[in-house]
């Protein structure tokens, strides 16, 4: 399927898949302060990744450095994969 024919609707019905919307399912859960690490870190990223503009950027100096320090803080309980495609 081209991206340009992806819609949610579609996919759910492809795929026999029930959409449920709720917006409330973390808030029975604490809040998780940052570390310092993890301030500085994205303190200093930030400009660099907002200023280049790519989704690229964002992810590995925004995202990734998040996903590291939810892991540590939840003692190395999650774990997430990369998909990389090659064009």
């Amino acid at each position: 399927m081209s991206y340009s024919d992806f819609t949610l609707n579609r996919v759910a019905k492809d795929f026999n898949l029930t959409i449920s919307e709720r917006f409330d399912i973390f808030a029975e859960l604490p809040e998780l302060a940052p570390s310092a690490f993890l301030q500085e870190t994205l303190r200093d990223n930030i400009a660099l990744a907002l200023g280049s503009n790519t989704e690229k950027a964002r992810s590995e100096l925004i995202i990734d450095p998040i996903l590291v320090e939810l892991r540590k803080q939840l003692n190395y309980q999650i774990s997430w994969f990369y998909e990389s495609i090659l064009v």
